[in-house]
């Protein structure tokens, strides 16, 4: 059977791309440092606990395996934190890749999906965002994304390293089993932000600026179900095994929900009430951000099936509520 190395493993999205490998019967191995992945999330499987700087282990991992392809989820995340530290981001997201990527060439294994985001992209110049729009990263972790796409461009040519870049919008919900969900610290994400406010009737909900050029006045975004992100991961794979050729696709529904549309489903699937507050905006955060997917429909036959919002915050109310149950 063919085997996978999933690095990041342990993670939010490395953890549901993990339990659907092997469902569609490939052999997920798990590749974690542990930072911030949860062992509990992938018990079942192979793990490997390492980090992705230290060439000598990624090589004997990839030789003793005979993987087929590397998924790449080890990387920092938060916006906010790579702008107050850019060097932390530099050396994980890029210098550590950049080691992973030698280890893989002197394995003579030259098949990965990355991990990208919708951050190469910065503020668009046009909404949807198709995968042609001008790329302007504007914080370092965006930078990081933009880097790597362009190596592994670059590595295409020099090496045949044949690769899928997949650049994500909002991430969000968790599987319906309950048993992974987003389980960040300090947790960014708006949605089990709100569901929080819930919670905890102490924490308050900021909205960053009410008076944008929307709908409502608040910003509005892309939100892609995380078992969605993972049968696209589960598709670019196939077709990278079965056809290689580098190839770049956003991941988005299609459909972008406001931050007070995020907030009234929350209290529609809830059925609870929450604090909110208005604050100032936040420098960089663009008025819309909405995706173009229908590359990835067209070539990969990708069809996400929880496009809606309460579907999503269903998914991630269940994820949180069974957490507070389990005393976390």
């Amino acid at each position: 059977m063919t085997k996978i190395l999933v690095t990041g493993g342990a993670g939010y999205i490395g953890s549901h791309v993990v339990h659907l490998l092997a469902r569609r019967n490939f052999v997920p191995i798990v590749y974690d440092n542990f930072s911030t992945g949860f062992r509990d999330f992938v018990e079942e499987f192979d793990i490997i606990e390492g980090d992705i700087g230290d060439y000598q282990h990624v090589s004997e991992v990839l030789k003793s395996y005979d993987i087929a392809c590397v998924m790449n989820f080890a990387s920092y995340i938060a916006v906010g934190e790579s702008v107050n530290k850019p060097l932390m981001y530099y050396d994980n997201n890029v210098a550590k890749t950049f080691t992973m990527f030698r280890a893989m060439l002197d394995a003579d294994l030259k098949r990965f999906i990355f991990s990208s985001s919708a951050a190469v992209y910065g503020t668009p110049e046009e909404v949807p965002i198709s995968e042609d729009s001008r790329l302007h990263p504007e914080s370092p972790y965006g930078k990081t994304k933009y880097f790597i796409e362009e190596v592994l461009r670059d590595l295409d040519v020099s090496d045949q390293f044949k690769s899928v870049s997949l650049r994500y919008f909002n991430a969000a919900g968790a599987d319906f089993s309950g048993q992974m969900g987003e389980g960040h610290v300090p947790e960014t994400h708006l949605i089990p932000l709100v569901i929080r406010a819930v919670l905890d009737p102490e924490y308050t909900i900021t909205i960053f600026g009410a008076d944008y050029d929307t709908e409502d006045g608040t910003c509005v975004r892309d939100y892609i179900h995380v078992n969605d992100l993972a049968m696209a991961h589960i598709l670019a794979l196939e077709n990278l095994l079965e056809t290689p050729e580098t190839r770049v696709y956003n991941l988005g529904n299609g459909l972008g929900f406001s931050v007070k549309e995020v907030i009234d489903s929350v209290k529609r699937v809830t059925g609870k009430d929450l604090s909110v507050k208005e604050g100032e905006r936040r420098p960089g955060d663009p008025a819309v951000l909405v995706a173009s997917s229908r590359r990835a429909r067209e070539e990969l036959g990708w069809d996400p099936q929880y496009p809606e919002i309460d579907e999503i915050v269903r998914s991630a109310w269940n994820w949180e509520s069974q957490q507070r149950r389990r005393g976390y």
